[in-house]
């Protein structure tokens, strides 16, 4: 019986051993890639930040990296599976940028966290496609979203992701109803918290708590509310949020972090607080006066505003049907003309974002709401406001700069997220406005996500 007993022992031992060395291999072959170029040919590039086209040029990417740009032909490098595409003449710009977007909830006005996110997925997708490579997603649990987009599980942009939107009670991130007690009063914790919308933060203590744990989670910015806001119930736009001592405890946990603090703000008071507390981005700021629009000038301070346009009541999402609401939407979307042409006299830091977010019809009016700033600004205006500015902007996330190679400019170095134009966007802004026909080839991260060259 020993004599068949060993014989099996040693086959056995043997299998085993198999496995763990094939199990070990797979482990360190495990997110590994071929190493892949891309060889874009005979394009005109528009690189972020300057307003003329270079000559017909050759781009090559290597990996997810721009490394080669030259008006002499380039060769296919040694040791890369290469892609290479003929751009004939067509005008190459960089994958644009949206400040300010919400990948989870947007106008969806659902309670339901999975149904949320199951349309996140799509809607990161559907964002891809009309050219927006980067997003900053300011406001809500948009952490997981980011980490399959990156793992390439799914589709989508990249995401500088804030967390919850720290609030103050009966602040714009508060969401309760009348009826609902306060949490440190004896109600229930609202579901807005419990699912990383929004979080209640009180007192300096709270604040910094507050700041900490979206950090915690991997936060690339904070967003604080320091005005009332549209969608929240019963605080009017000019309502102070926050004293200046709970803004500077937001500011001071951020920059131990390495990063900074963006508020959402319409009133010049607000603002005003914000920025004397260590504030670096102002969101929206509809309701600024010209001596605040200035300060901003003065100061560096990014204005990281929406062309907002007037609506009907009637074509919003289900959350303005409701009569407050829609006043104090009135408000702010009366006073945008007078916003951006304050802040293009004062030549002011300026964000393009567009405050949507999700799927479907609403979310698709991103690039409408791009090609409506040709109201106040040139074409390569508003580009350099989608690509090269909000690439600036991004970097203000210092260590906690999630992708820390430059966005939104094309040059060596700088990450490929790259779009091949079919016409001219700086004669023709409006070719962004229809994505599915004019973005011939779209390139994220150094891979071919689109092209219908051929066609």
């Amino acid at each position: 019986m020993t004599s068949v007993r060993k014989p099996l022992q040693n086959v056995l031992r043997a299998i085993v051993i198999a496995w763990t060395m094939a199990f070990a291999a797979m482990q360190a072959s495990y997110g590994q890639k071929t190493p892949s170029a891309v060889l874009i040919k005979n394009v005109r590039i528009f690189d972020g930040n300057h307003a003329e086209l270079t000559p017909p040029s050759d781009l090559l990417i290597e990996n997810d990296t721009i490394t080669k740009i030259s008006t002499a032909p380039l060769a296919v490098p040694d040791g890369f599976t290469t892609t290479i595409l003929d751009g004939s003449g067509k005008v190459l710009i960089p994958g644009l940028i949206d400040a300010h977007w919400h990948t989870i909830g947007g106008d969806s006005g659902e309670d339901d966290l999975g149904y949320n996110y199951l349309v996140a997925g799509v809607g990161a997708k559907e964002t891809l496609l009309r050219g927006f490579t980067t997003v900053r997603d300011l406001a809500g649990p948009s952490f997981g979203l980011k980490k399959a987009i990156d793992q390439e599980l799914i589709e989508g942009p990249r995401i500088y992701p804030s967390g919850a939107f720290i609030t103050q009670t009966g602040g714009h991130g508060d969401f309760r109803k009348a009826t609902d007690l306060h949490p440190r009063f004896g109600g229930n914790t609202p579901a807005f918290e419990l699912q990383g919308f929004s979080i209640l933060a009180d007192g300096r203590d709270q604040v910094l708590a507050a700041v900490r744990e979206q950090l915690r989670l991997g936060a690339s910015q904070i967003k604080l509310g320091t005005t009332g806001g549209v969608m929240s119930e019963f605080d009017p736009l000019d309502s102070l949020q926050f004293t200046s001592d709970e803004i500077k405890a937001a500011v001071e946990a951020a920059s131990d972090w390495g990063t900074y603090v963006t508020v959402h703000n319409y009133s010049s008071e607000g603002a005003r607080r914000a920025i004397e507390a260590g504030v670096k981005v102002i969101e929206h700021g509809q309701l600024l006066d010209e001596p605040t629009v200035k300060l901003l000038a003065e100061k560096g301070i990014w204005l990281s505003t929406q062309p907002f346009p007037v609506e009907k009541q009637s074509d919003l999402p289900a959350v303005y049907q409701n009569d407050r609401k829609y006043a104090k939407f009135l408000t702010v979307t009366e006073n945008t003309d007078h916003l951006y042409k304050l802040a293009k006299k004062y030549n002011v830091k300026i964000a393009f974002g567009t405050d949507l977010g999700g799927a479907g019809a609403r979310a698709a009016l991103q690039s409408q709401r791009l090609v409506s700033l040709r109201q106040w600004f040139t074409p390569a205006e508003i580009l350099h406001q989608a690509t090269g500015a909000n690439g600036e902007l991004l970097a203000l996330s210092g260590r906690r700069n999630p992708y820390p190679k430059k966005l939104g400019v094309i040059e060596p170095g700088a990450y490929a997220d790259l779009l091949l134009v079919n016409g001219n966007p700086l004669e023709d802004i409006t070719l962004l406005g229809t994505p599915d026909k004019s973005l011939a080839v779209i390139v994220k991260n150094g891979e071919v996500v689109k092209n219908i060259l051929a066609k």
